[in-house]
């Protein structure tokens, strides 16, 4: 890959063509409790510098952190029933970036209005699935996914982030490369945890585009191609998620160096524990490094970050020597470079929008074993059929990614009815 094609991929921010193109995309940036808690929280996303607010009415925004009065921070800004006003001299903007009041200048000049002739950068926000989202593209936008996980009822979900310091898209090839599975996710973790026995090798490969991103299927040595690996696969989520079945991976870019981690997870309730309605969906953030600066690689998600951050902040694609096992990030690769360029000649939609309201009533998915996630079954029984195709699922502890909460923990086992209503220990 020559120097130019590897800025192309890699660069988010405006102008460039990859920042264009996902800038017609919904990205998660928060989740909708932390925003609730803190009122005001900074926001760096795709290279912009932004607050998102959650205004007196309910109502979520997200502009430009620097006032355009005097370029106060609006991290320190006043929280109001429709809007955010700045602390510095009072100017109050709405979620959709009008300015609604300039204190002074309303009483000195009132009939001239200089308020309507001032706006600052916002961006659309809209709530789903517990996150908040942002549109930074141009007008109009698609419709925000309904992905069918979403729809699924009774179910513990929870938000899981973190900051990953690398470019976001070498974590996104990480959604098309099933071989990494066999060496890090059990070759590896087998050797850290004093076993040192390799698992079953992959045998085959295959890679399809459709609609919604890209699909990976394997065949290894303890299965055939009866198996749902193959019938069904993996889901490379267009543009940069990855979707198995009980959770959803997003890797949002910060900027040009920086992601964003977040994991969504849903966890079907035990058929005694129906019917189940979440209120709060709860949030945590993950840590990368434990305490003496060395890197977690006990969970699944922090072993992928220490792989994606091990390839530079930026991962020099020029020295690169693909094989085989790589068609799927050749084919990643290619759609992003077809995407770029519909974009940049302005000749339609790229690939995966929404636009259709029936259609994003419940935007259906490739799902291996729907069943653990929709059906009524008791703890056990989904226990007992996730072993049945090595899925260690619905137990006590939070096995993808390090560092859940003890109250969120808590909040989990009561939910799935671990422990009882009002245990003080947890599992």
């Amino acid at each position: 890959m020559r120097a130019e094609q590897n800025q192309r991929l890699t660069q988010v921010g405006p102008g460039t063509p990859m920042g264009e193109l996902l800038r017609r995309y919904w990205h998660p940036f928060a989740a909708v409790a932390e925003v609730d808690d803190l009122e005001i929280k900074p926001v760096r996303l795709l290279g912009e510098n932004l607050v998102a607010f959650r205004a007196k009415d309910g109502s979520y925004g997200l502009i430009d952190r620097q006032c355009p009065h005097r370029r106060a921070d609006m991290l320190n800004g006043i929280v109001e029933e429709n809007g955010l006003r700045c602390s510095y001299h009072g100017w109050c903007f709405a979620g959709s970036g009008q300015c609604l009041e300039q204190p002074f200048e309303d009483v000195a000049n009132p009939k001239a209005r200089f308020r309507d002739k001032i706006r600052t950068k916002a961006y659309p926000v809209e709530a789903k699935a517990g996150m908040l989202w942002a549109y930074m593209g141009p007008q109009p936008a698609p419709l925000l996914p309904n992905w069918e996980p979403f729809t699924w009822e009774n179910g513990f979900q929870q938000i899981v982030f973190a900051d990953v310091p690398c470019n976001w898209f070498q974590c996104q090839e990480n959604s098309c490369d099933p071989v990494h599975f066999e060496w890090m996710h059990r070759n590896w973790s087998s050797v850290l945890q004093g076993d040192g026995s390799y698992g079953p090798t992959h045998l085959e490969l295959a890679f399809e585009e459709f609609e919604f991103g890209h699909i990976y299927k394997r065949v290894r040595e303890d299965t055939d191609k009866d198996n749902p690996h193959w019938t069904v696969g993996a889901t490379a989520l267009w543009p940069n998620a990855f979707f198995l079945g009980d959770h959803i991976e997003w890797r949002v870019p910060v900027d040009d160096e920086n992601t964003l981690s977040i994991t969504w997870m849903f966890h079907r309730v035990p058929s005694d524990r129906e019917p189940f309605v979440q209120k709060r969906i709860p949030w945590w953030k993950g840590p990368v490094k434990d305490a003496f600066g060395n890197w977690i690689t006990s969970h699944v998600m922090n072993q992928d970050i220490v792989a994606w951050v091990g390839q530079g902040a930026i991962a020099d694609r020029t020295q690169e020597h693909l094989g085989k096992s790589d068609m799927g990030i050749v084919m990643m690769r290619r759609a992003f470079e077809k995407a770029m360029k519909i974009v940049e000649e302005g000749t339609g939609d790229p690939m995966g929008l929404i636009r259709d309201p029936e259609r994003n009533k419940c935007i259906e998915m490739p799902i291996k074993h729907r069943e653990l996630f929709t059906s009524s079954m008791t703890l056990e029984e989904s226990r007992r059929l996730g072993d049945t195709i090595q899925y260690r699922l619905n137990r006590p502890d939070y096995q993808h990614q390090t560092g859940q909460p003890d109250a969120v923990k808590r909040e989990y086992q009561v939910a799935m009815g671990m422990i009882p209503e009002d245990a003080t220990e947890t599992i």
